[in-house]
């Protein structure tokens, strides 16, 4: 189940010419159905951010938006007035059709930056897509399907709570960094709830969630992440349950983008505990992550303590306080440092499994933070230096 898990919302996929790759479905519409047009959304912090956030950006303020549009194969980013006509164009045509102000439509792309989309089968893909919109699982799927770029699978969420549902798609595999994390995401929801309920529980859940996974320490100039609500349920949830299960989509949305980095043999969990606070915890987790030595290690089934430590010791102390004589990594359950110094051989530590963990403690306090990272892989390499969408 993807998008049209939740009550009042159709969707549809379909090929319309925009990828480089004939016939693949590369345009995706999410229509919502109400009768509310509740939204929110969070977008990239990159400064060179596509047309279709800036669009979009503008859409959501108010906090409501009737339908989004999808496309994979270009990105329009760093396309100038040009580009930000085609992303009102593309919103005015779906407005159109759907009976809707343009500045009721949002606009997300990913692809190749530096390029013009189409726009002529951009239009007309959207033209395609609204004529097949359905409420059905398969619709929902055949949307996560067509916004795809170096995803090797489809990622969805399908959660319900009292009396109401969530669901929800994503594309991200590659340009993956905290700050977003190249990734397109839409939730719905047919929770009846107001635009500062969904912006509240959005903003709480990508902080923890798309904000905490690295594959490459690149960030996107098009991320954007909406949460759409249409009230079909008719039940006002508990917004303490509302947030948490919001908080849960994007966490497992998240995770399956660790899961299909580009080229990955592992996705790799960087743990700190033992921190002075949060902050201290989660700067000392991404400064890890972002390891590419430490990455290549992973890649070669080496427990490299070595280059978590290096990395940590890279971190401020007026940032994250702790004495390198106190602190603690296990990899995999087993502690290959000690104080500061060796701990158990590396011999000791299994890293066949998918899931490498590792567990960082700073001896300082009782705050931790957690990042998901992958591997640095040949095929990662090669994925991106052959590079169409």
């Amino acid at each position: 189940m993807s998008v049209t898990f939740a009550k009042g919302f159709s969707a549809s996929g379909v090929a319309a010419g925009v990828s480089a790759v004939a016939g693949k479905k590369d345009l995706a519409v999410v229509v919502n159905d109400g009768p509310l047009d509740v939204a929110a959304g969070v977008f990239t912090a990159n400064r060179f951010c596509a047309a279709p956030v800036q669009w979009s950006r503008k859409a959501v303020a108010d906090g409501h938006i009737k339908s989004v549009v999808l496309n994979s194969g270009c990105a329009n980013a760093c396309t100038g007035e040009a580009g930000y006509r085609q992303s009102a164009d593309t919103a005015a045509r779906l407005g159109e059709l759907a009976g809707v102000p343009a500045e009721r439509v949002a606009v997300c792309s990913t692809g190749m930056i530096g390029d013009l989309l189409p726009l002529d089968k951009v239009l007309s893909g959207v033209e395609k897509a609204y004529g097949e919109v359905s409420d059905s699982a398969e619709a929902g799927e055949l949307a996560a399907e067509a916004i795809l770029t170096t995803d090797t699978k489809k990622k969805t969420v399908a959660l319900e709570g009292a009396g109401y549902r969530i669901g929800g798609m994503v594309k991200g595999s590659g340009m993956i960094a905290p700050q977003l994390a190249t990734m397109l995401c839409v939730i719905t929801t047919d929770a009846k709830v107001d635009a500062e309920q969904a912006r509240k529980a959005l903003s709480a859940a990508v902080e923890t969630s798309f904000n905490r996974i690295d594959v490459d320490g690149c960030m996107s100039t098009n991320d954007t992440v909406l949460l759409l609500a249409s009230g079909a349920s008719g039940v006002e949830p508990d917004q303490d349950e509302f947030d948490g299960l919001v908080s849960k989509a994007c966490a497992s949305l998240a995770r399956q983008i660790i899961g299909d980095g580009e080229g990955a043999s592992h996705d790799i969990r960087v743990k700190v505990t033992g921190a002075t606070d949060e902050d201290a915890a989660l700067a000392c987790a991404r400064a890890v992550a972002s390891s590419n030595l430490l990455k290549c290690a992973v890649a070669g089934n080496d427990p490299n303590w070595g280059r978590v430590v290096s990395s940590l010791g890279t971190v401020p102390a007026d940032v994250a306080p702790y004495d390198a004589d106190n602190v603690t990594v296990d990899v995999n359950g087993v502690r290959v440092c000690d104080g500061g110094k060796p701990g158990c051989p590396r011999s000791d530590v299994d890293m066949t499994p998918r899931e490498v963990h590792f567990d960082i403690d700073l001896g300082e306090g009782d705050a931790e933070a957690t990042v998901w990272t992958d591997d640095l892989t040949h095929e990662y390499v090669h994925i991106n230096a052959d590079y169409e969408s």
